[in-house]
């Protein structure tokens, strides 16, 4: 049985849609959570950071499986040119190597002592989240040599950025 192009275009919009509600779920689900946390605040303070990382992964993991999505309807339709086609799929295969290496450098990262990180690699550079409420240049440097060494990425397109629990409002437990 053949589909026809508009009812695939359907298909793979809805799943996208569904995918954008479950990351909106996922993230309300995790800021409730939050909320209900023990008056530890040593705990609290843990919970949010371990949500907070979660809740990053989630989001980014939604967004790469809604690209695939997209790019697997341009590779399947049959009104898409072999240009397209094959555009879509090198745009594919560069994800699939960006989530690789995202996954390594996170493993490389919290192998030299942090807590957690989550890494993301764009066109341009690389942004660097790290489970530290402060950096030492010290410390800079380490994660900053790791990128550099790992990918083909200069030490001026690379972002690391602290984890600053401090901006995050944490409410009492009622």
């Amino acid at each position: 049985m053949k589909m026809k192009p508009k009812t695939k275009k359907i298909i793979v919009l809805s799943v996208m849609v569904a995918l954008l509600v479950a990351t909106g779920v996922l993230n309300f689900v995790l800021s409730d959570k939050l909320n209900k946390t023990s008056t530890d605040v040593a705990g609290q303070q843990d919970t949010v950071t371990q949500t907070f990382f979660a809740a990053a992964r989630s989001d980014r993991d939604a967004t790469r499986e809604s690209e695939f999505l997209y790019l697997d309807a341009i590779m399947n339709s049959e009104e898409s040119s072999e240009k397209a086609k094959t555009t879509a799929q090198e745009q594919k295969m560069l994800l699939v190597e960006r989530m690789e290496k995202e996954l390594a450098l996170e493993t490389l990262i919290k192998g030299r002592g942090f807590d957690d990180a989550i890494v993301t690699i764009g066109d341009k550079g690389v942004s660097i989240v790290v489970g530290e409420s402060e950096l030492s240049q010290e410390q800079a440097n380490q994660i900053l040599s790791v990128v550099v060494a790992e990918t083909t990425f200069k030490a001026t397109d690379v972002k690391v950025i602290p984890f600053n629990l401090s901006l995050i409002h944490i409410s009492e437990p009622t």
